[in-house]
């Protein structure tokens, strides 16, 4: 995929201003031409050469049909700034056919909602049977409200780094060192490193337990097959098939949700969804959180989108809020399928394994709906960290691509094989030091910097997805920042008590 500065023909507006100023987006974008020929307000386009991707983009001069000496005289200046009104920030060229690609909304949602319903989706009822469901679903509510939001900074920051630097696929290592700066790269390089490897841990751990059960092959050759299937189809898919499997497995995730809430509602208590305990929430944010993960595609969206910032808030705010319906009605069914379980915080049993040990028909549709959650979300992971790996080790992503992919595939496949019982302890450790730093704390702060200090800097205003300026942000930041030191406070107590 190739990445072009060129747009459809766009009515313009010429002013005087100093000559450097950065990109704006999503309303009013400058452009800044140094030139001694001549401009009026007619139609024209901006060609850039679509076979290179540049950090500056390259302007043709444009010139407007038949002007008399008299109009060239008029308009004639030497400096001067294009606003532009517009929504799509650049356009996506197919190499072959050098016609437009861009994505369509349909898929852009698809790829955040199953980048959302992963493996995380499994472990909620293990970890909320203590508060119970109204309490669970309080939390579901407040933790989906707070990803969409730092997505949404994501997103904002993404863009006006696409926008600054003249180029897509910005990942997050850009987009840190532009706001945050040295150490900024280094939090998010590790965070993004950390949580990938050890979310794509996790789900090998789970899919070749479900393989193993269903083929009758060994562990290893089950972890092996669903990593090379997958992983197969993010190296040779397209972006079109790559979009197109996720849709499919969207739509079989959930047919299979709702043919196993149909067979699990038959024997409900309805008493039993009414138990709320909140004190023991707190113990369940951070899988909660980690259930639902998915900024790490959204690089990747905004690139696929053009930079359109309507697109990417529908499909972030909708691609989220699908999952939130089937994880309330997911935790529901499971939960509400056990009167009172009296079991402790400390001794959580898997409430999944519980049905499937009990009953014969629901096994199958628990493994099915399990293994396409997992495989959905596989997919978001392993092109988000493949795009990472690419712009921090400054690699060609076509000439590299082999080795960025067994650089994302083989670590994790590798460690699920050393420990097959770690899915539980993996999503726990991922969510309270990976989730909340990475997909918390850095993108309040990455915007706070983008809009209060780079701004400040270059006399520029950023287009804001998010409203309520540094309230909003430091309620952000100290959000997650309470529940990773409560977190680290519980283990560090509990670990006194067991020495």
């Amino acid at each position: 995929m190739s990445v072009s500065l060129s747009n459809a023909c766009l009515r313009l507006r010429t002013a005087s201003v100093p000559q450097k100023q950065p990109l704006l987006l999503n309303g009013v974008v400058r452009f800044h031409l140094q030139r001694s020929s001549h401009v009026s307000s007619y139609r024209f386009g901006f060609n850039s050469n679509p076979f290179f991707r540049t950090h500056t983009p390259r302007f043709s001069k444009c010139l407007p049909p038949r002007l008399s000496n008299d109009e060239r005289r008029e308009t004639q200046v030497t400096t001067e700034e294009e606003v532009v009104e517009f929504q799509r920030l650049f356009s996506n060229l197919n190499r072959s056919t050098l016609k437009r690609e861009s994505g369509s909304l349909s898929s852009a949602i698809f790829l955040v909602a199953g980048t959302t319903v992963g493996a995380g989706i499994l472990a909620i009822p293990a970890v909320t049977q203590e508060s119970g469901f109204l309490a669970s679903a309080v939390a579901c509510i407040l933790c989906w409200a707070f990803m969409v939001v730092t997505g949404l900074l994501v997103a904002e920051v993404n863009v006006n780094t696409m926008s600054e630097l003249g180029s897509g696929g910005v990942s997050l290592v850009s987009m840190a060192k532009r706001t945050l700066g040295s150490f900024g790269v280094q939090v998010a390089s590790w965070s993004y490193i950390l949580i990938h490897y050890t979310l794509l841990v996790a789900y090998i751990a789970r899919s070749s337990g479900i393989l193993t059960n269903f083929l009758g092959i060994p562990i290893w050759e089950s972890a092996t097959l669903f990593s090379l299937v997958l992983g197969g189809i993010c190296f040779f898919g397209s972006q079109r098939f790559i979009g197109a499997t996720n849709g499919v497995l969207v739509v079989g995730l959930i047919a299979s949700f709702a043919a196993l809430v149909a067979v699990a509602s038959g024997d409900l208590h309805w008493e039993a969804l009414l138990k709320a305990n909140f004190e023991a929430v707190p113990m369940s944010i951070p899988i909660i959180a980690l259930s639902f993960v998915y900024q790490n595609v959204v690089p990747v969206l905004c690139t696929d989108l053009e930079g359109d910032l309507p697109k990417v808030r529908t499909a972030i705010v909708l691609g989220t809020a699908i999952p939130l319906g089937l994880f309330l009605v997911w935790n529901a069914v499971i939960l509400g399928s056990f009167p009172d379980t009296g079991v402790a915080a400390e001794k959580m049993i898997d409430p999944l394994q519980q049905l499937r040990s009990t009953s014969v028909t629901f096994g199958p549709f628990v493994e099915a709906f399990s293994l396409i959650a997992i495989a959905t979300s596989y997919i978001g992971f392993v092109l988000g960290l493949t795009d990472f790996f690419s712009d921090l080790l400054k690699l060609q992503t076509r000439q590299n691509k082999p080795f960025l992919y067994l650089l994302t595939l083989v670590p994790p496949l590798v460690l699920s094989l050393l420990d097959p019982e770690i899915f539980f302890k993996a999503l726990d450790f991922a969510g309270t030091y990976g989730v909340l730093v990475l997909f918390g704390i850095l993108p309040a702060a990455m915007s706070w910097s983008d809009r209060y200090v780079v701004s400040s800097s270059t006399g520029t205003s950023a287009p804001q997805l998010v409203p309520g300026g540094k309230v909003t942000l430091s309620i952000v930041m100290g959000a997650a920042g309470y529940v990773i030191l409560s977190e680290v406070v519980e283990n560090f107590s509990r670990y006194l008590n067991v020495s």
